[in-house]
């Protein structure tokens, strides 16, 4: 059951039961999301501090209850081959050695490889210069022969002249 179905029951709410969970110490099982999971057992547990309150008992003096979990017992040996410890720190020690050696070695390749395009990239752009310098000289070349073909011709025509309106024409403006 979860908490408000529990408060429901022994006709009390929800932050009551949550406020007895936390004063009294009771160990009770979360859910993924932190909301307390209640079995019969803790039912019949918070019936009792519930008739206990009802009694007259404050609820400082009700004895918070001892962890039902057990915990797992056992013993921590030291290690006793530290031989075995050094060996497996040497194979990590040599692990990570071949490890930076190999990061520099690629990164190195890496570095080559970038200077080698700048320089295609440098060689590039100077023939696309004098590509670009021969294609100008083309056209200035063609743009003299065009000048130079061509006959001067004298504009022949009438010049048309503006009109003067009759107020001008008058006062001689």
């Amino acid at each position: 059951m979860n908490t408000s179905e529990v408060a429901k029951s022994l006709g009390v709410s929800s932050s009551t039961i949550q406020r007895w969970v936390k004063q009294l110490e009771l160990p009770m099982e979360k859910n993924d999301r932190g909301h307390y999971h209640f079995t019969s057992e803790d039912i019949d547990q918070l019936k009792t501090i519930h008739e206990q309150l009802q009694n007259g008992t404050l609820l400082q003096e009700i004895a918070p209850v001892k962890a039902r979990k057990s915990f797992r017992k056992g013993i921590v040996t030291a290690v006793e081959k530290d031989e075995v410890l050094e060996k497996i720190m040497q194979k990590v020690n040599n692990l990570e050695v071949s490890l930076n050696t190999k990061a520099d070695s690629v990164a190195s390749y890496q570095l080559l490889q970038h200077r080698q395009e700048i320089e295609d990239l440098k060689n590039q752009v100077k023939h696309l210069t004098k590509q670009l310098g021969d294609l100008d000289e083309k056209f200035n070349e063609m743009k003299k022969k065009a000048q130079i073909d061509q006959p001067h011709v004298l504009n022949t025509g009438k010049i048309k002249r503006k009109k003067k309106n009759i107020v001008s024409s008058l006062f001689g403006f």
